[in-house]
């Protein structure tokens, strides 16, 4: 299986498209800016969503009302992200591949991504007042934890 991977890995980033973004001197830069554009509005949400839910902002909107209103931005985000990071992973994917920070990255980001979907699927109903129960205030430290876990990886990948 790891051979195989790792084939697709070498075909990926030989494809035109990401040579030109690997051997690009603004391509690979501008790429980056927009993947950590998306990041920036994906986590930046849910950071928002989850301190008020933990009480920390917000206080006169229901946490349910203000999760509604940012869900699109947050998945835009998402979109955006994912769009920058599979083109970055292109232009050298076999080394991403090998490297142990962008596995922990990769396998927290499925974990986090699992997660906040459950979490959205539960929003409505923890949010309709201004407390907020116990449940969602546990579920929403777990998944910033998860986040600060996705950003700690993302850093050490230069390192290996």
């Amino acid at each position: 299986m790891q051979d195989a991977l790792l084939s697709f890995c070498k075909w990926l980033e030989n494809t035109p498209w990401a040579l030109f973004i690997g051997r690009s001197l603004w391509a690979y830069p501008v790429v980056q800016a927009i993947h950590f554009s998306g990041l920036s509005l994906w986590v930046g949400t849910i950071v928002v969503i989850d301190f008020r839910f933990l009480g920390l902002g917000g206080r006169r909107q229901p946490a349910g009302r203000l999760a509604e209103q940012l869900v699109p931005w947050t998945w835009t985000g998402l979109g955006i992200a994912l769009l920058g990071g599979i083109l970055l992973f292109a232009a050298s994917a076999s080394a991403y591949f090998r490297n142990p920070a962008f596995r922990i990255k990769f396998l927290v980001l499925v974990v986090g991504i699992t997660y906040h979907i459950i979490i959205q699927r539960n929003l409505s109903k923890w949010g309709q007042s201004l407390a907020t129960p116990p449940v969602a205030k546990l579920a929403t430290v777990t998944e910033l934890a998860l986040w600060i876990c996705v950003i700690t990886a993302a850093v050490e990948i230069p390192n290996h």
